[in-house]
């Protein structure tokens, strides 16, 4: 319990809680907001969804994308190694 709520705790108080839920809001109301940023995707076996690549390239520019065949929807928590190993290599592919 104290982990998951050090995790809420790290988005509330860095104020990025919004932006980590835009993904729900799209889902719910069915609209993509524009998004000029690079995207890099990680596919959990065991998350809550599952991203459907040729779909998500239709409304963002994604530059990396993995998938693993274990994870779930707190992969930093769950996997930290697989997670930290594949947020690394999508920010060093835009050096």
């Amino acid at each position: 319990m104290d982990r998951l709520l050090t995790n809420v705790m790290l988005y509330w108080l860095t104020g990025t809680a919004g932006s980590s839920a835009r993904l729900t809001r799209e889902s719910a109301f069915g609209e993509a907001l524009p998004c000029p940023s690079p995207v890099g995707v990680a596919v959990f076996a065991h998350d809550i969804t599952l991203s459907v690549r040729p779909l998500a390239e239709r409304m963002l520019t994604i530059t990396h994308w993995t998938e693993f065949d274990r994870g779930g929807h707190f992969p930093a928590l769950e996997v930290p190694g697989l997670f930290a190993g594949d947020v690394r290599a999508f920010f060093a592919g835009l050096r």
